[in-house]
Parts: structure tokens; C-alpha cells; sequence
């Protein structure tokens, strides 16, 4: 924070602007993105592992039951799927939102998560 104050504070000095109106202006602009950045929310993949020689048709069936809880649950997003990774290990996923992750975690327990891009 401390440094996108500086930066913000030396783009409105350039601009020859006097200290408190470039201050006062400069702090404003922080807290407005900031805010923004607060509102934007992340999006958390959730991952089962399925080992084993049935672990491709395991993952694959996973994921009908994502997507049925997805539409019962009514979850903003609907991004699900299973990769098969070798002959012997396949994963499932769904990918929910920071404010959700905590109640499909309980109710689902997924082996782990990761941040989705």
C-alpha cells in the first residue's frame, strides 16, 4: 500500500499539482482501488484424485455429481470438469468462488485445491 501511495504521489506531483490537493487526491485514488481489488473475488479450483485402473470412468462420473450439486446449490459458477492424467490417475474438479469455498469444501471435501487462472 505503502508503495502504490508513493508511485500514485509522484504521477500527481509530475502533474504540478499542490502537496495536500495531490495528497488528498492520491489517497483517494488508492482507497478506490483497493476497494475494487477487495470486491473482486478469487476463484478456487477444488480437486478429488482417483487412483486406480477404473480411475478415468471414476472421474468422469465425479463430475455429474459436481455439476448436480453446482444446480442444486445454485453456485454463481459452473466450471467443472476431469482430466485423466495417466492409465492410473485422473482427477476431478470444480472451480467455486472465495465466498463459497468454505461450504462446498465442508459439504464435498475435496482432496485439495488450488488458485484457478
Amino acid at each position: 500500500m505503502v508503495t502504490r501511495i508513493a508511485v500514485c504521489f509522484l504521477r500527481k506531483k509530475a502533474q504540478n499539482l499542490s502537496f495536500s490537493e495531490s495528497l488528498i487526491k492520491t489517497l483517494y485514488l488508492c482507497r478506490s482501488v483497493t476497494l475494487k481489488l477487495k470486491k473482486m473475488s478469487r476463484k478456487i479450483k477444488l480437486i478429488w484424485d482417483f487412483r486406480g485402473p477404473a480411475s478415468a470412468k471414476t472421474a468422469e462420473h465425479h463430475e455429474i455429481h459436481l455439476k448436480e450439486y453446482i444446480a442444486i446449490e445454485k453456485l454463481p459458477l459452473n466450471i467443472t470438469g476431469y482430466k485423466v492424467i495417466d492409465e492410473m490417475y485422473a482427477i476431478a474438479f470444480m472451480v467455486v468462488t472465495d465466498e463459497n469455498m468454505i461450504q462446498v469444501r465442508d459439504a464435498l471435501k475435496p482432496h485439495r485445491g488450488e488458485l484457478y487462472e
